[in-house]
């Protein structure tokens, strides 16, 4: 498939002005709540509930960077929703609206309509409405999507309040996705670890679920050590990963070998499972998922990787723009 995904020749050219194509298929009919006016006009009028204070996430994706050539329009837009929400989730929010910016080298009709039901998919599941955006034309593919949330005042989750005694958990399996993603590239995909790259499980329920039980989170994107190396650094403890404890699915055991799904678990990356620390012993369970707690928070100002209750040596920065 060419270098640019909407490009490819068995995607329909066709000459559309920007606002007809934001008619087609972005603009849904009906009033979504909270929402005065949304897209058609310069900007979104919002209305805050009473009480609630407001998250606002971002992230772009562009082609050949974020995501191969060759991923379904669908996946892709399906994809760069549920990383916004993976951050709502984190702090414990309710998604409420949504808007695009959205770059692309052809309007091809096939492709956008794809593309557009998968945007709409993803935001079906939480009741997250499009109020608005902007199209316009470049030579790679880019994607980006802002999302406002809303919490109960004074109860968002932060990365800072980790304290040392508390355990550290993890929604899910971790390493999955990077592992799908290497299986997809390779041409060799596998329909579990492949799906999860693909359409990650924003876990925006669960987050919720973590108000007042979780001391900090964080959403994995860079990897589970990079991640939570972060949220340990903006507490200013430290902390400790027991290696045996790591969640990995049968999938990702079933196509590698030991070191590897340990590696693909910690530095992955694109699991978009919550980390979490707490005081309980007992977090709230998942819904079809499991809760594992996976080390401890420590007084020792830096993360460290045991195994067995011996020190295992292990560094890694996670994934960085520009290096």
């Amino acid at each position: 498939m060419p270098r640019n995904p909407c490009a490819a020749t068995n995607f329909k050219r066709k000459a559309v002005d920007e606002f007809a194509l934001i008619r087609r298929y972005f603009a849904r009919p009906g009033a979504a709540p909270g929402v005065t006016t949304g897209i058609g006009d310069d900007g979104a009028v919002l209305q805050p509930e009473p009480g609630r204070e407001l998250i606002v996430v971002i992230d772009t994706v562009v082609a050949g960077v974020h995501f191969p050539d060759g991923i379904d329009p669908f996946d892709i837009a399906y994809r760069a929703v549920a990383v916004n929400l993976s951050d709502i989730a984190a702090m414990g929010g309710r998604p409420r609206w949504m808007t695009l910016a959205l770059t692309l080298p052809l309007a091809a009709e096939d492709w956008l309509e794809r593309f557009a039901e998968g945007l709409h998919a993803a935001a079906a599941e939480h009741a997250l409405s499009l109020v608005g955006g902007d199209t316009t034309y470049g030579k790679t593919l880019v994607i980006s999507v802002q999302i406002t949330g809303d919490v109960p005042a004074g109860k968002a989750l932060l990365r800072s309040g980790a304290r040392v005694g508390d355990q550290i958990y993890v929604t899910g399996n971790v390493g999955d996705s990077a592992a799908g993603l290497e299986l997809v590239s390779a041409g060799t995909p596998d329909p579990y670890l492949s799906a999860r790259f693909l359409r990650p499980d924003a876990r925006v329920a669960y987050g919720q679920k973590l108000l007042d039980v979780a001391t900090a989170a964080i959403d994995l994107s860079d990897g589970l050590f990079a991640d939570l190396a972060k949220l340990l650094a903006a507490s200013g403890v430290g902390g400790t990963i027991e290696l045996e404890r790591l969640p990995m699915s049968q999938a990702l055991r079933a196509r590698f070998d030991l070191d590897a799904c340990r590696q693909f678990a910690l530095a992955g990356g694109d699991d978009y499972e919550l980390c979490f620390t707490a005081a309980t012993l007992a977090p709230p369970q998942g819904d079809g998922f499991a809760v594992t707690r996976i080390g401890r928070v420590t007084d020792s100002g830096q993360l460290v990787c045991q195994l067995e209750g011996k020190p295992v040596p292990y560094t890694d920065h996670g994934y960085r723009h520009f290096q």
